[in-house]
């Protein structure tokens, strides 16, 4: 019998507390905008705080409160936002989402490296250990945090030690670039033709060619070269104007260390690797 009244008193006692958690619910139920769960069963769920809210609950919250708007969900592209202006009845401009563009060609063939590094595979605390192993104090760690913070798999590490970047994948929201320690990674307008210097160092031209063999040198080649005006040094950095280039190609043609490619024709893997080949070719002749 025992038993039996243990049974029945906590019984008795769920179903009071089961009875007091739905009395309280209704005292203390909080109205939402339908909007709301609406907007957030549009957006793509991967709370990546590209928006600058915090998660996609968040974000929602804001949008249909006027505090956002529904193009500041970058990686859901131009079905979320259209989406989204549907819900909230508004009408919104569509904009081709940027496209992440990594800035160093210094890949394990044509980059030095000071040390052998065996420690986290961090670029922020390899950047922390005696300033890195790379020669170039501004190059690619080749350590993967941009890889690993992408939420939508749009990078991934080459063979060559240098990320690679799916364009098709890529919404442009940005996680790759905050993450870079040596601010390597760039958003760019997606379709935007142009040539870029794939480089960020401000090193003196000796200093660079020590440590990369396609490092930009600051000989200003390219900036007399270019019949457009384009090209300014930053520096001593070479920096083209993407809106005044024309894809001519002359500073290209003119870069002694064959820093700058079209924006369609960044080396690859593969390109990496053949230019190791031809250089062993040539020294194993020589």
């Amino acid at each position: 019998m025992l038993i039996v009244y243990a049974i029945l008193a906590l019984g008795l006692v769920g179903l009071l507390f089961g009875l007091g958690l739905a009395v309280a619910a209704k005292v203390f139920y909080v109205e939402t905008d339908p909007r709301v769960d609406a907007v957030k069963e549009a957006v793509p769920g991967a709370n990546c705080g590209a928006c600058g809210y915090a998660g996609c609950v968040k974000f929602a919250e804001a949008v249909v409160s006027g505090e956002a708007e529904p193009g500041d969900c970058i990686p859901g592209g131009e079905e979320t936002v259209a989406e989204i202006a549907r819900i909230l009845g508004k009408e919104v401009s569509m904009s081709a989402s940027p496209i992440a563009t990594v800035f160093c060609i210094g890949d394990n063939y044509r980059a030095a490296d000071n040390f052998i590094y065996h420690g986290v595979q961090d670029c922020a605390v390899a950047e922390n250990f005696n300033g890195g192993h790379k020669t170039c104090t501004y190059g690619c760690l080749g350590l993967g945090n941009c890889v690993r913070v992408c939420p939508f798999d749009a990078i991934r590490m080459g063979t060559h030690g240098l990320p690679v970047v799916d364009e098709e994948k890529c919404t442009g929201c940005g996680l790759c670039v905050t993450e870079c320690p040596r601010d390597i990674i760039k958003l760019l307008p997606a379709g935007q033709q142009g040539h870029l210097v794939l480089c960020t160092s401000q090193d003196r031209g000796k200093t660079v060619s020590k440590a990369c063999e396609v490092g930009c040198i600051a000989c200003k080649a390219c900036v007399k070269a270019c019949p457009q005006e384009a090209i300014e040094m930053d520096g001593k950095l070479a920096v083209i104007d993407l809106e005044k280039c024309d894809d001519c190609g002359i500073c290209a043609e003119k870069c002694p260390p064959d820093t700058i490619y079209q924006r369609g024709s960044i080396p690859t893997e593969a390109d990496a690797e053949a230019a190791a080949a031809e250089k062993e070719k040539e020294e194993a002749t020589a």
